[in-house]
């Protein structure tokens, strides 16, 4: 099959670095979707995109669609002949739709029906007559922000300069917004120029004579390598950030790096106000020494080559001179202010029209601090240390540094705290209580930051669902979601001896006198529940659990989750064990038949035979041993003591009609069955795990 190679180019002012990973995914697929909707079998698709173009590559393109001969069918046979034999108007009308004749009808059987068909043929078209189409490809392409420009009509992310479009060395013939397509393409802004791309294939090659690296991932790579020159040669550390050098290689089409320095003066700012000055405003790495020590050093990339280097760094550094004059202003400033001024100043900031003001929310995480420290048991020293820090803990959200740099709070609470004499471990929680800050961030360490941080998120997810604030699709705008994973990772690492639906209860016994709640205690706690068991579903899901036990551990609530992630991976073990098959199919008849009725007690006067006696006796036995051993958190053990029902179990139903006539006696077994689920139940809905092998009950 003959092919051709094919470029098309869309040159556009500077677009932000943050979009273009997303716009470059976007281009790849739909352009792959394009190429298989006009049936134009290829070899290669690439991509490129830089702040001024986006670009895709498609080599080895056929040059003309594959012919196609397909059937079309059409109306029955009593329908497409009338009683004469002859072709009726529907017959003649779907041939003439087909661009056939009515003697090219035929028939075939369908389901015992004859329908009409014809054999339909499409000579396939060129690539030449389709290339054009492209152009939908890119009006197709999404963004977060979109503008128009001079008169035009089209939205679109930044105005479109120039287009390529080439197949082989032919122009394909566009339009968008009044820029025609053509062969020419620009280089780098200001070390290149307009250059006439004679072949797609040339494309990347073409432009690096430009100073232009097309592809993102090259662009990272070297401005990495460049780094690591920086290091070796220097006898620096540079943190490797993957965020800060996704954004920079993104920022420049010619990528140098070079390094600047600051005055020592700087340096007595906190190092995280520091590097957030540098990495929020100017897009700098920071530079330390082995012992991790922050350096009056920084490292910037430039978009262009290595010529002028030291007027470039001492242009950076004077820029940087005003940036971090600023923060030492805040810092010096933040220091003439107490604890208790800003702690007022929180009176004034409303945290959520319904839920009141930073000073109401810190009041509420107070309480549920020193519950939530008794809970666990905690000792009187830990439990001061929580509600003292959960009294100040955003009293530095008015500081002009976290004002500044809002993803400072609580890492300067904790500078801060400490400069105006709080206890080590009053400061450290008041960072931690926002951790974990995103996903696969640490945890808080200490005690107190994690009975602090589990305070401060129950009440604001407690808070929002309880006024109608619920998560939907993408629209969070409390982080819900991701505060509730944070309450549960930090329940499964600390391991504290209590359940989710306790802390839940607590909270909103908190909440509910202060009649802030649209919704009532009953709605709040199935909303609530239902989120948590999303969030606690996912957490088993990325242990390695399957979908139906994750169901059968939460069926009973999230409790105490360390020991429900235990439980379910014991389950996951056995349900591979042919010996446990017994075990499921006796606790399943249990299940079945306790949906009968409810528990209204057994008496004992109305056993009629000793399997139910002695299955009564051997409940009663094993209860007291099996909530011993919930009680401790002990799932194999208690799994054995279920187990230890299996013959008692098979043994009435072999020898006892549970549904009997007799009312009276029906109901006694029927109670006694949902005494035996209600314990199951305790570790697990066993009915709801689907074994190698399924039983019927």
């Amino acid at each position: 099959m003959k092919t051709t190679n094919i470029l098309f180019e869309i040159g556009l002012e500077e677009m932000p670095a943050r979009f273009l990973d997303d716009t470059e995914k976007q281009l790849h697929v739909k352009t792959i979707e394009w190429l298989d909707s006009v049936r134009l079998p290829y070899q290669k698709v690439e991509t490129f995109v830089t702040p001024r173009r986006l670009a895709v590559v498609i080599e080895g393109l056929a040059t003309k669609q594959e012919d196609m001969e397909e059937e079309a069918r059409g109306p029955a046979k009593k329908i497409a002949l009338d009683q004469e034999g002859n072709w009726s108007k529907a017959a003649i009308g779907f041939s003439k739709g087909q661009g056939k004749a009515a003697d090219d009808i035929y028939f075939k059987t369908i389901k015992d029906t004859e329908y009409a068909f014809v054999k339909k043929y499409t000579e396939g078209k060129t690539a030449d007559q389709l290339l054009s189409g492209f152009k939908d490809v890119i009006l197709s392409l999404t963004f977060p922000k979109n503008m128009r420009w001079s008169n035009g009509s089209l939205r679109f992310i930044r105005p479109i300069r120039w287009l390529v479009a080439l197949n082989d060395q032919t122009i394909i013939p566009f339009e968008i917004a009044g820029v025609k397509t053509s062969n020419q393409t620009y280089g780098h802004r200001f070390l290149g120029g307009k250059v006439v791309v004679d072949n797609p294939l040339n494309y990347e090659e073409l432009l690096n004579s430009q100073y232009v690296i097309a592809d993102a991932k090259k662009r990272k790579a070297l401005i990495k390598e460049q780094i690591k020159e920086l290091e070796k040669t220097n006898g620096w550390i540079i943190p490797e950030d993957q965020e800060l050098l996704e954004e920079v290689s993104q920022l420049v089409e010619y990528p140098t790096a070079f390094f600047g320095s600051f005055s020592q003066e700087f340096l007595t700012i906190p190092k995280e106000a520091l590097i957030t000055s540098m990495k929020e405003h100017q897009r700098y790495f920071p530079v330390l020494n082995n012992e991790g020590e922050l350096l009056q050093y920084f490292v910037a990339v430039r978009n262009g080559n290595d010529q002028h280097l030291n007027t470039v760094a001492k242009g950076n550094e004077k820029v940087l001179k005003a940036r971090l004059s600023d923060a030492m202003f805040f810092y010096q400033e933040d220091q003439k202010q107490s604890i208790e001024q800003n702690l007022k100043k929180l009176e004034r900031m409303v945290f959520q029209e319904s839920l009141g003001t930073i000073s109401d929310k810190v009041n509420r995480v107070v309480k549920l601090t020193s519950k939530l420290a008794d809970l666990i048991g905690a000792d009187n020293s830990t439990k001061e240390n929580a509600v003292r820090a959960a009294q100040i803990s955003k009293f530095d959200l008015v500081t002009n540094m976290v004002n500044e740099f809002t993803k400072l709070q609580g890492v300067m609470g904790e500078k801060y705290a400490s400069l105006f004499g709080e206890n080590e471990h009053v400061a450290k929680a008041i960072n931690e209580h926002y951790m974990p800050r995103h996903a696969n961030d640490a945890l808080p360490q200490t005690t107190e930051g994690a009975i602090v941080s589990v305070a401060d998120k129950l009440d604001t997810i407690i808070g929002c669902i309880s006024v109608g604030i619920i998560p939907t699709g993408s629209q969070d705008p409390y982080a819900l979601r991701r505060q509730a994973m944070g309450v549960l990772q930090i329940l499964q690492d600390k391991n504290w001896s209590i359940t989710i639906e306790e802390l839940l209860n607590v909270t909103q016994d908190i909440h509910q006198p202060l009649e802030i709640a649209t919704n009532t205690k009953e709605e709040v706690n199935q909303s609530v529940s239902a989120f948590f068991y999303a969030r606690a579903a996912y957490i088993l899901k990325e242990e390695g659990i399957e979908q139906d036990i994750i169901e059968a551990v939460l069926a009973n609530g999230i409790a105490n989750l360390t020991f429900t992630i235990e439980k379910a991976q014991l389950l996951a073990e056995k349900r591979q064990q042919d010996s446990f098959k017994p075990v499921q199919e006796a606790f399943v008849r249990v299940i079945n038949l306790a949906k009968k009725g409810k528990d209204t007690g057994v008496n004992i006067d109305l056993f009629e035979n000793k399997q139910e006696q002695e299955l009564y006796e051997r409940y009663e036995e094993i209860k007291k041993m099996f909530m011993k051993q919930i009680q401790l958190f002990e799932a194999n053990e208690a799994m054995m003591s279920l187990e230890e029902l299996t013959d008692s179990i098979h043994a009435f139903f072999d020898h006892t009609m549970v549904m009997t006539d007799n009312e009276a006696v029906k109901k006694n077994r029927i109670s006694l069955l949902n005494q035996i689920e209600s314990l199951m139940l305790e570790f697990a809905d066993l009915s709801k795990i689907e074994w190698k092998q399924q039983f019927s009950s």
